[in-house]
């Protein structure tokens, strides 16, 4: 490439950067008026719970001229996966019928897939119709007007085990699930998630709590990874999984993987101090750091920072807090 050639490239990108730049920090008149825009656009960049992480890593690749060519595509790399969305699908391929002494019902597999993933980022839930028909009711009663035009099938007399009403429910509910989906409000709130996410970790916390903990670990990691994709906006929200999972893989006598869920834990409580589990995860990090042969000195520190600042109080232990997770 001639030294012509290789300016013109190089003032393309900084123009490229230069708008995205702009875009991404419009002034308060234009996020009002270019709301949808905005919200389809860049609104991973406020909602993304790594951004902090992110802008510290793109603190010495500012768009100037200083920058070379290969920096530039870095910069618009990273600018773009920013402003990226994450999106999940829905999609219900199957289904099959439960019969009970006393009860028959259809159990509806869900498979959620997020966009541009292969399988690995995909998880698989059932639910039944009046999961669906509870989770309906709950947002009518919060989100009122945002479901004023949000159809739900409804309850057949008879028929309802048919495979034509089967199918058409199936079509029905992928849709319904879209939808919900697609509201910014909707898909954010607790009741959405629990939806998606209650049943399994119902499940799993009942393991942990019996002593099965590789079955419990089974449920949670399929669970976590679907948590996480449904509150990046709220990322201190999936701490309580990850105390799980550590608590599991203790138990199993894996401290390495408990140390490294710890970590993800623990990060998301950095500013969160005065959350119920930030000491308790504390005190089994130092436990794991010491048995690892780790650094422990940096968090027994950050242990003693807390207790100089607060009362004595009484603390649970990690495991003695995962247990009373979702005790009905």
């Amino acid at each position: 490439m001639d030294q012509d050639s290789h300016c013109t490239t190089e003032r393309e990108l900084l123009e490229a950067v230069s708008r995205i730049t702009t875009f991404s920090t419009p002034s308060p008149s234009d996020e009002e008026q270019n709301q949808p825009k905005a919200e389809i656009s860049c609104q991973g960049r406020k909602e993304n719970p790594e951004k902090d992480d992110l802008q510290d890593s793109n603190a010495s690749l500012s768009p100037n001229s200083s920058m070379t060519t290969k920096e530039l595509q870095e910069y618009w790399r990273n600018e773009k996966r920013q402003c990226r969305q994450v999106k999940l699908l829905f999609e219900i391929p199957s289904t099959r019928i439960v019969e009970h002494h006393l009860s028959k019902y259809v159990m509806y597999k869900i498979i959620i897939l997020q966009t541009g993933s292969f399988d690995s980022n995909k998880s698989v839930i059932e639910r039944r119709y009046s999961d669906f028909e509870k989770l309906h009711r709950n947002l009518l009663e919060e989100f009122s007007e945002e479901m004023e035009d949000v159809t739900f099938p409804k309850k057949s007399l008879t028929g309802n085990f048919t495979e034509e009403i089967i199918n058409e429910r199936k079509l029905a509910f992928k849709d319904y699930l879209r939808l919900l989906y697609s509201m910014k409000y909707i898909r954010r709130s607790k009741k959405f998630i629990d939806f998606l996410t209650r049943l399994e970790l119902q499940e799993a916390y009942g393991c942990l709590r019996g002593g099965h903990y590789t079955k419990a670990l089974e449920i949670l990691l399929e669970v976590i990874g679907l948590q996480e994709r449904l509150t990046r906006g709220n990322p201190v929200s999936i701490v309580p999984t990850l105390c799980a999972i550590v608590v599991c893989h203790k138990d199993l006598e894996n401290p390495a993987s408990a140390f490294e869920y710890g970590e993800k834990a623990l990060s998301r409580l950095r500013v969160h101090t005065s959350h119920r589990y930030y000491v308790p995860l504390l005190e089994t990090m130092i436990t794991l750091a010491y048995e690892l042969g780790k650094d422990f000195l940096s968090l027994q520190e950050k242990l003693e920072e807390w207790k100089a600042k607060k009362d004595p109080i009484r603390v649970f232990t990690l495991k003695e807090l995962a247990v009373r997770e979702y005790i009905q």
